[in-house]
């Protein structure tokens, strides 16, 4: 089969589309043939090896995917070859024709939703559900900001949100992407490149229940300025250090809470599974694919899947 690998941390150079031989599985695994493979920036800290995360050599990137059951252990039920899925974990890479799965980490794929599509579900769906409500404890009639909502893991913010009946502000950097973020549903978009874009929410009274915060390093500090009564930021991504007053989370018992999607149990995930899939059938939940690429174009993916002004989820497809 092919995929691509590495066979050392490095820059997107070491990433290579080599024959290699298919992957077999024991009979607590799932073979899954992968259609796409989603990309995001997890996946470019494991190759590079920064950020606390390391890989194992050889190494075929990917987290994410969709794809078809192409062969069940003998000790698994539910599973029937043939079966539309999507994953947010494997065991060997989803940068490749085919990858194995544990079965708490792969899950039937709506209808609804293709391939291609079924690749943005994992890590950004999944990071969404989890900020939004394991983490935030998100509820009807609560009014939101989605720090950075271009993204991936933001669009999936918007649309859980609106579905779950959240007020729901959100930002961009670029005219396209405030555009994107209107045609989700967001009840209000703001600009967070203009100087004092939180300005009119800082106070009590026009607050927000919950941030999902994407840049804390940038952003943290003025957040906890925008927040009402009891509320809550969510720190889903962060590239450094920034400086605080405790004194703005004590004027309104608020909170801070950072996650991480590894830190979620197979139990959570089948729980969030089970919660979003009839939200993909009904169509309330779509991924916005913003670029497709091939196998062997996968180390621009990584290049491009860090630069500012994403505008949705960026898919390699594989099948």
């Amino acid at each position: 089969m092919k995929a691509m690998r590495s066979h050392e941390h490095g820059d997107v150079e070491v990433l290579k589309l080599e024959t290699v031989e298919q992957p077999n599985i024991n009979d607590d695994q799932l073979l899954v043939a992968v259609k796409a493979a989603g990309v995001n920036p997890v996946d470019t800290y494991i190759r590079a090896g920064i950020n606390n995360y390391s890989a194992n050599f050889p190494h075929t990137p990917g987290m994410d995917g969709a794809g078809e059951i192409a062969a069940v252990g003998k000790n698994l039920s539910g599973f029937t070859v043939g079966d539309r899925v999507y994953f947010n974990r494997n065991l060997t890479g989803s940068a490749a024709e085919f990858t194995i799965c544990d079965p708490n980490n792969c899950f039937p794929l709506a209808d609804a939703v293709s391939f291609e599509e079924g690749a943005g579900i994992g890590v950004p769906y999944t990071t969404a559900h989890r900020a939004l409500f394991g983490r935030a404890q998100a509820k009807a009639g609560e009014k939101v900001l989605i720090h950075g909502a271009t993204g991936a893991v933001g669009i999936a913010c918007v649309q859980l949100a609106k579905a779950a009946g959240l007020t729901v502000v959100a930002s961009a950097g670029t005219d396209a992407g405030a555009k994107l973020l209107a045609e989700q549903g967001a009840d209000a978009v703001i600009r967070h490149d203009a100087d004092g874009h939180l300005a009119p929410y800082s106070n009590l009274d026009d607050g927000f229940n919950i941030i999902i915060e994407m840049l804390a390093n940038v952003n943290l500090d003025m957040d906890l300025k925008a927040l009402t009564r009891q509320g809550r930021v969510v720190v889903v991504g962060n590239r450094g250090t920034v400086e605080i007053n405790p004194r703005d989370l004590m004027a309104r018992d608020a909170q801070v809470m950072g996650m991480a999607v590894m830190n979620m149990t197979p139990a959570e995930h089948q729980q969030t599974a089970k919660a979003m899939y009839p939200l993909f059938a009904a169509g309330l939940l779509k991924p916005v694919v913003r670029k497709v690429y091939a196998l062997e174009e996968l180390p621009q993916a990584h290049l491009d899947v860090l630069k500012s002004g994403a505008l949705g989820n960026l898919v390699v497809k594989v099948g």
